[in-house]
This record gives C-alpha cells, sequence and structure tokens, in this order.
C-alpha cells in the first residue's frame, strides 16, 4: 500500500516538452488550471449574471474544471477537453482572467436602454482589397417560386377588390 502510493506519481508520465517554441511544460499543469479555473469563477461573479459572457465563460470554465478534478493524468486532460496542450489551456485561462478584469473595466453591459447610437451613412467607395460581403444571386428556383405566388395572391386581391 505505501510503495503504491510513493511509486504511483513516480510512474507518471512526464511531458519532455510542448513541441511549441517559447511554451514551457509545466510539472503541476493540472494543479495550476484547477487554481486557475477557480480563481475566473470567482472573478466573473462581478459580470452581471444575465449577461451572455458570463453565461459563457461560467459554462466552459465550469466544463473545464470538472474535467481537471476528475482526471489525474495530463495527457487525458487534454484528450478530454481536446482544446490543445494543458500549457496552452494554462495561457487561455490566464488571458480570460485578464478580459474578465478589462470586461468589467469597460462595463459593456452597463449602457442604458434608451441610449441611441450616432449612425454615420458614408457613400465612399469601398477600397478593392476589402470584401463587401455581398450574397451571390438567388438560385432560378428561387425567382420561379416567387413568380408562382404572387400569381396565386393576384386574383383572390383583384377578386376582394371587387367585392
Amino acid at each position: 500500500m505505501f510503495l503504491r502510493a510513493i511509486a504511483r506519481p513516480l510512474m507518471a508520465k512526464v511531458k519532455q516538452t510542448t513541441g511549441i517554441v517559447g511554451l514551457d511544460v509545466v510539472p503541476n499543469a493540472r494543479e495550476v488550471l484547477i487554481g486557475l479555473y477557480n480563481k475566473t469563477l470567482k472573478e466573473i461573479q462581478a459580470v452581471p449574471s444575465d449577461e451572455g459572457y458570463r453565461k459563457a465563460v461560467e459554462s466552459f470554465t465550469k466544463h473545464r474544471l470538472t474535467v481537471c478534478q476528475e482526471e489525474d493524468d495530463w495527457e487525458k486532460i487534454e484528450k478530454r477537453l481536446g482544446c490543445g496542450q494543458v500549457e496552452e489551456l494554462i495561457e487561455e485561462a490566464q488571458d480570460e482572467l485578464k478580459l474578465i478584469e478589462k470586461m468589467i473595466e469597460w462595463d459593456p453591459w452597463g449602457v442604458p436602454d434608451d441610449y441611441e447610437c450616432e449612425v454615420i451613412e458614408n457613400d465612399a467607395p469601398v477600397p478593392k482589397h476589402v470584401p463587401l460581403h455581398r450574397p451571390g444571386p438567388l438560385p432560378e428556383e428561387f425567382y420561379n417560386t416567387l413568380e408562382a405566388v404572387r400569381k396565386t395572391e393576384t386574383p383572390a386581391t383583384e377578386s376582394q377588390l371587387k367585392e
């Protein structure tokens, strides 16, 4: 029993490299992630509960925290989450904490309901390198269906007018 308790951590696979330049291996990545995810869930409480940003952050953070608590091995965590290496997840969690801080500072949900945004219309030509995002032509079937609908509606309207 004692031997198992000592040998199990020693037999765990040790990651030698992340294979990503500038991203060092974190030997205790699971513990770091659990701490970051708990801190994220605490910090996000400052955001109003009905905001989509808070709901999204809470949702994926709780899921990731649960996986980290259920799995002891970094390989299993990476496989279950499918979001990259644990070291990348650590960077993402740190970035999310910074973003939460900025979002609280910027207060984008504090816009009054009666706020009117000024719309600026500009007829300047769009530069050639900027895509126009205009939809392509509609299929011929659409126009045929539209014409058929118009024909069926027209007699009913005319008959109603005569009455």
